[in-house]
């Protein structure tokens, strides 16, 4: 251990020493930087394809046909602006599959059927049509047929379609950001849940080397065990949190050359939430991680002792991912589920500003709580080598 000044406490010098191996491990290190490529890839890729203009080949073989694909080109760009249709005039309907197997063209529009005009269009493609191809079509066509009927008819679309325009709107939340809250929110749920088993596996793992090498006792003789917990688990909360903000920052300045860009300002608000209640979360949870490696006496030992903290965790990612209506709010003020499900009815916005204020305080009671608890375990268990203990044994024990 380090040498520390007289008013110096020990946590402080056990957590100073946790940051300084876990920044510079290897492991962690390669992951950040893994996980951050992914992030800028994923960010970039979508930036990317949503820039991108495509063009799209759609072949013809009759008048009419040539008259349909025409217009679906005069109006591709008003439809999807990036979107562009060029006409390709074939011989038939064996040359336009040829052409298709070839990779010459995208598409070829026919009339369903050829004895009666009234059948509509069939638009062939060579495997699934891409959905911006398809929509395209599917309202250029309909545009260009209603204007042709309301013309026979002595009238206009306009008049025809009057009154049929939908809105859309909600009662709680906000629609636009409802439509990245698949993205958002589940994200973050991962996120959770990734970070929680990887940093508490390290803190676990740390814990149950120490005791296999024996340098605890030495640490113990030294060291009240109290302090020695309370380091472990700020040094590698301080990590966790620290990596949260990089990926935080990351996500939200690509998001910004993103069509989500609408969302960011409502978004930093419950993303700065979330990261106070992934702070008090990994903190609660990596409690119980330590305790899993007191309680194992060799690394092989590790993945028994850790199986109750990993089904929690899936218990949290799940619940988050799948409650919904009276469950989800409910859920999201039940510890440590709420960790998760409170920041993601943020983002959704059907959270009032009250309602995290109130589910912190029930995390962190929870919290105090359990740290009482997986003290007793911890301080009882650290130093027992004689195999792994389970908890009922651990309990038992005397300090």
């Amino acid at each position: 251990m380090s040498t520390r000044t007289p008013h110096q406490p020990v946590w402080q010098i056990v957590a100073r020493r946790e940051i300084a191996v876990r920044a510079t491990d290897k492991s962690t290190l390669i992951g950040t930087a893994v996980m951050l490529a992914v992030i800028v890839g994923v960010l970039g890729f979508t930036a990317w394809n949503e820039g991108k203009e495509k063009t799209y080949d759609i072949a013809y073989s009759s008048a009419s046909a040539q008259a349909m694909v025409d217009g679906i080109g005069e109006r591709a760009s008003g439809i999807e602006a990036k979107v562009h249709v060029d006409p390709v005039s074939v011989d038939d309907a064996e040359a336009a599959r040829t052409a298709l197997e070839d990779e010459r063209i995208d598409a070829y529009l026919r009339p369903t059927s050829a004895s009666d005009p009234d059948s509509g269009w069939t638009l062939v493609t060579l495997e699934d049509a891409d959905s911006e191809l398809r929509d395209v079509v599917t309202q250029a066509v309909a545009a260009i047929v209603l204007a042709d009927n309301a013309a026979a008819a002595g009238t206009t679309s306009a008049d025809l379609t009057k009154g049929s325009k939908i809105a859309l709107d909600q009662v709680e939340g906000d629609s636009e950001l409802s439509a990245i809250r698949f993205v958002v929110g589940y994200a973050l749920a991962i996120v959770f849940y990734f970070a929680s088993i990887m940093f508490g596996m390290t803190l676990a793992n740390s814990v149950v080397e120490e005791k296999q090498s024996r340098i605890v006792e030495m640490i113990a003789a030294a060291v009240p065990l109290r302090q020695l917990l309370a380091g472990k688990i700020i040094g590698n909360a301080v990590i966790a949190v620290g990596q949260m903000l990089v990926y935080v920052s990351v996500g939200l300045i690509g998001m910004s050359f993103t069509d989500f860009s609408f969302a960011l300002p409502a978004l930093s608000g419950a993303i700065g939430w979330f990261v106070i209640f992934f702070l008090i979360g990994f903190v609660v949870l990596s409690t119980l991680w330590a305790v899993a490696g007191a309680l194992a006496s060799r690394t092989e030992d590790l993945q028994s002792s850790s199986t109750p903290i990993t089904m929690l965790l899936m218990v949290m990612f799940f619940g988050a991912l799948y409650l919904d209506g009276v469950g989800e709010v409910i859920g999201s003020y039940v510890p440590p589920l709420s960790a998760v499900l409170m920041p993601m009815r943020l983002i959704d916005g059907t959270a009032a500003w009250w309602e995290p204020v109130i589910a912190i305080v029930l995390l962190m009671g929870f919290g105090a709580a359990l740290i009482g608890l997986a003290e007793r375990l911890y301080s009882r268990a650290l130093l027992q080598t004689g195999g792994q203990l389970s908890l009922k044994a651990a309990w038992r024990l005397e300090e």
